[in-house]
């Protein structure tokens, strides 16, 4: 299956755009049912196809040193995702196998996961390793009692874990570039919940229709209206959104062209976890469905420097900029469109030519729930 197109390619085609007064088009139009955004029973269905996916969870930079550990829920489930000091990353169901207590909350580094209501104590590997009072439970077999496992990958610079593993589902798609590199220092993690279902809120970062009125006196003036290259892999999609600096490169030879700087990649990763590529930073962004209306978005911010503290000052406050100002109006653009969910006024919801990635993405997760319902 071919991937993504090289950068030199991109930037031809964004010329071609702009000489053309063009953008790349998809082939059809889709009509998604308004209820889908507002039932219970599909929210619970789409519940348990991310479970069954491999779903981005973490960068590898937040699980740099052996026994570092984040802890979180993905699909309303806790989990708990932790390097050992063999260096393997691994991931649990975060509760104890007493009385269900979570081992771990947040973020942190540790040497053992220790249950905060009664001391069982867990070896990063998840193996038990304590019971205070052991003579108290005579029977306990400590070998099945670790922290239950889930899988665990690590992928582009990404952990991947997958809850209910399903045939060919278990593991993330072989299309993925190299998204984050090792020399990457995680900068920024922060998360915020917003009154929005989960799709609507991705729905926001994939398209480029919006960026004219959207985003007038932030990213408009640099940028261009209603231009983008977008591109489909697998499951996953690519949209370029390109700066107007890059027709400077209009006169620099096709092989020499470098777009740093020039352009922003966002990954769509199917179902549920974006990654924008930006001049100086990189974000990772899961949107974790909280309630059929309520989503959690954690992002993680990395620089592209390499670990030069001038260049990785500079990307925060890049960083600042896109995540404070730019994801400030997009939320208040899908919660505008949250509240009109509920007002009656549509049965559909129209995506058009523009919105090909989008369309990618419902496609693809009407075929994983179809998938889903043949497999009960």
């Amino acid at each position: 299956m071919q991937g993504f197109m090289n950068d030199q390619a991109v930037a031809e085609r964004i010329l071609t755009h702009v000489r053309d007064g063009t953008t790349d088009l998809g082939d059809e139009v889709w009509r998604e049912p308004v209820e889908n955004y507002r039932s219970v029973e599909r929210f619970r269905r789409e519940l348990a196809v991310l479970r069954g996916l491999a779903v981005p969870f973490c960068p590898s930079a937040a699980l740099r040193e052996p026994g570092s550990y984040v802890a979180r829920a993905a699909a309303g489930v806790p989990i708990l995702a932790v390097r050992g000091t063999d260096g393997k990353v691994r991931a649990f169901r975060n509760a104890c196998r007493h009385r269900g207590t979570e081992v771990a909350s947040g973020e942190g580094c540790t040497k053992t996961f220790v249950c905060p209501y009664h001391g069982w104590t867990y070896r990063l590997d998840g193996r038990l390793h304590r019971v205070p009072h052991e003579h108290g439970f005579p029977d306990l077999d400590k070998r099945t009692h670790g922290l239950t496992p889930v899988l665990a990958q690590e992928r582009s610079g990404i952990v991947f874990v997958t809850q209910s593993a399903q045939t060919n589902e278990s593991r993330p798609e072989e299309e993925l570039p190299d998204l984050i590199a090792t020399d990457q220092d995680l900068i920024d993690k922060h998360s915020n919940e917003a009154c929005v279902n989960w799709k609507v809120s991705l729905e926001g970062s994939i398209e480029g229709y919006h960026i004219r009125f959207g985003h007038r006196d932030s990213f408009y003036p640099y940028g261009y209206d209603n231009l983008n290259v977008v591109e489909n892999c697998g499951r996953n999609s690519r949209v370029t959104f390109p700066f107007r600096r890059i027709e400077k490169l209009a006169d620099v030879p096709k092989a020499e062209r470098r777009v740093e700087g020039r352009l922003t990649y966002v990954y769509h990763l199917f179902p549920n976890a974006l990654v924008t590529v930006l001049s100086r930073h990189t974000n990772l962004v899961v949107l974790e469905p909280v309630a059929v209306d309520r989503t959690r978005m954690i992002a993680y911010t990395l620089s592209n420097t390499g670990g030069d503290p001038a260049s990785a000052e500079s990307a925060k406050r890049d960083a600042e900029f896109v995540n404070q100002t730019g994801a400030a109006e997009d939320q208040a653009l899908v919660e505008s469109i949250q509240r009109g969910i509920g007002s009656g006024a549509n049965e559909f919801f129209t995506f058009g030519h523009f919105e090909n990635a989008i369309i990618h993405f419902h496609r693809n997760l009407q075929a994983a729930l179809e998938d889903l319902d043949q497999r009960a």
